[in-house]
């Protein structure tokens, strides 16, 4: 076989390494509900599942919610507490986590897999990525958020995906990397105006935090900023977030929440 010139073999090995271009063109669903955890509730399934995601994209929510965490072995895992099985994640390899399965029998699943899960017949749920704010350093936090926009990019998942963090400086380092990303900030503690100002597209606070300062949602709306609250499960406060024209609501009843918000638009017409 004849051999290769060494620069059409590195030409070759970096087309290889490109990261794949979507063809998703989404079609969002027009309700505001964000399944937290997956729609994971009615049906007894386990939180962060690739079960109550699959669950969500069936009800057609617009949006799920999961978390990601980095092994000690640098592989993303998805799991919304710091400790899987009495083990803490950030300190633990993968296949010593793995070794225990969800309570459905699914592997603990790795963000490659539930990225590929969310993709498939999907086009109207939007993969709502939270990064978890890393107990050991704000300097593997940033790391976390490459890898994570490293394989969005490589799965060709970028139009559908919308990246959360309570860590500011994640949020900031994915706008960075990626300056088309849809960010939205967890921690409830900026304005929509600084918000703004640092290229963040979104604030998603507590509910709570909208209560207390109702003024920052006049101002979100003046600046452009995408409103979510969480986690909201609660008829009158679903409500109250519908009423004060919420984008975004996110929810661990989103089966209550979609009646909810089929009420409110048919009221409209």
């Amino acid at each position: 076989m004849k051999k290769l010139p060494v620069f059409m073999l590195l030409s070759l090995l970096a087309s290889c390494a490109t990261p794949k271009k979507s063809i998703i063109n989404p079609e969002f669903s027009p309700n505001p509900v964000v399944a937290h955890r997956g729609a994971f509730k009615h049906n007894s399934f386990p939180e962060n599942s690739i079960a109550s995601l699959k669950e969500a994209i069936r009800l057609q929510c617009t949006g799920s919610e999961f978390d990601v965490w980095m092994t000690a072995d640098d592989s993303l895992v998805i799991h919304h507490d710091p400790d899987y099985n009495h083990l803490t994640i950030e300190t633990t390899n993968y296949n010593q986590l793995v070794a225990v399965p969800l309570s459905n029998g699914e592997p603990l699943p790795t963000l490659r897999r539930y990225l590929k899960a969310g993709l498939e017949n999907n086009k109207h749920t939007r993969l709502v990525l939270e990064i978890k704010p890393s107990r050991i350093s704000g300097e593997r936090g940033k790391r976390v958020a490459e890898k994570v926009v490293k394989m969005v990019h490589q799965l060709g998942a970028a139009p559908m995906v919308v990246y959360i963090s309570f860590d500011y400086d994640i949020m900031k380092k994915v706008e960075e990397l990626d300056k088309s990303a849809v960010t939205q900030y967890l921690n409830g503690d900026k304005s929509p105006e600084q918000v703004k100002a640092d290229g963040i597209d979104g604030i998603d606070y507590h509910l709570s935090v909208f209560r207390k300062q109702p003024e920052w949602i006049q101002s979100a709306k003046q600046n452009n900023i995408v409103l979510n609250a969480w986690t909201v499960n609660e008829k009158e406060d679903m409500q109250w977030l519908l009423d004060n024209g919420f984008n975004f609501i996110t929810t661990n009843e989103p089966e209550l929440l979609m009646e909810v918000a089929a009420s409110q638009a048919a009221l409209k017409k």
